[in-house]
């Protein structure tokens, strides 16, 4: 049974990672989904693996349907342009997962504070927070068009420890705080609005970091307790399926732990606990 027939969805930042099988679990699930990202096909961004036009492509081959558009959401005017479009086309949104996050770009150096560039805020803040402040910004006149609407904000939460990188801890709450504070903004609505945290993905740059491939990744000791990216896809899936999601407004949702309670596995067959660190 598709649960999602009939919905619309829009994933940020899905030409890889978490964004990507987000897109693809839901687009499985029956909604059609649109995927945004820098990187199409002959344009990658900093040359890493995956484009927007694949994401659809694998949605497709599941039997699901889609859209790519490519947006850069540090540019309001691409983001508004990519809302735009889906009214023209649904009338309506109903599913936003708001994973953009230009963290990559730089990466999550691991330095103290007084040795990290100032390009950390841009990277995760600019890219990241703004970046998906602004697609909630533009996407709320839709949202509103929808009966039970639900924004997820992908995030990493881990009941308030410090995640050891200045820049990296800052953004990811506040993106929790954005989830919850927005929740509170929305109460009276019929928009529902929270944060996923998911473990530590096999990403594709992950993989990549540690000279490995999703076929020999269990030969790394490092990656043992990793989970894939299709574990929070699915998690996201669940989440906008459920038909009292909004007893969920405000919270932030661990993976592991949505996977006991909505009774899924990840793709190896596994049940990940929460990560922890």
């Amino acid at each position: 049974m598709k649960l999602l027939k009939g919905k619309t969805a829009l994933v940020t930042g899905a030409s890889r990672g978490a964004g990507r099988a987000t897109a693809i679990e839901i687009g499985r699930a029956g909604a059609f989904v649109y995927v945004t990202a820098r990187s199409t096909l002959g344009d990658l961004t900093n040359n890493w693996p995956g484009t927007i036009e694949e994401t659809i492509a694998a949605i497709e081959a599941e039997g699901g349907k889609g859209a790519a558009v490519r947006c850069d959401h540090t540019v309001d005017s691409q983001t508004k342009a990519v809302i735009d479009q889906i009214d023209r086309e649904q009338g309506k949104l109903d599913i936003l997962v708001n994973n953009v996050w230009g963290a990559h770009d730089l990466g999550v150096e691991q330095k103290p504070f007084r040795e990290l560039s100032l390009k950390n805020w841009d990277t995760m803040f600019t890219a990241g927070v703004r970046a998906q402040l602004a697609v909630n910004h533009f996407a709320l006149p839709l949202l509103d068009k929808s009966t039970n609407a639900l924004i997820i904000h992908t995030t990493f939460w881990d009941e308030g420890k410090y995640t050891g990188q200045f820049y990296y801890d800052l953004a990811k709450n506040a993106l929790v705080r954005m989830a919850y504070g927005l929740s509170v903004d929305l109460e009276e609505s019929g928009i529902t609005v929270l944060a996923l945290s998911p473990g530590f993905m096999r990403t594709e740059l992950v993989l990549k970091h540690f000279g490995t491939d999703e076929e020999h990744w269990m030969n790394m000791p490092e990656l043992k307790q990793t989970e894939s990216p299709y574990y929070v896809g699915r998690a996201a899936a669940a989440l906008a399926g459920d038909p009292d999601i909004k007893q969920k407004n405000g919270r932030v949702l661990r993976t592991g732990d949505l996977a006991e309670e909505y009774d899924f596995t990840d793709i190896d067959g596994r049940r990940i606990p929460p990560f922890s660190l």
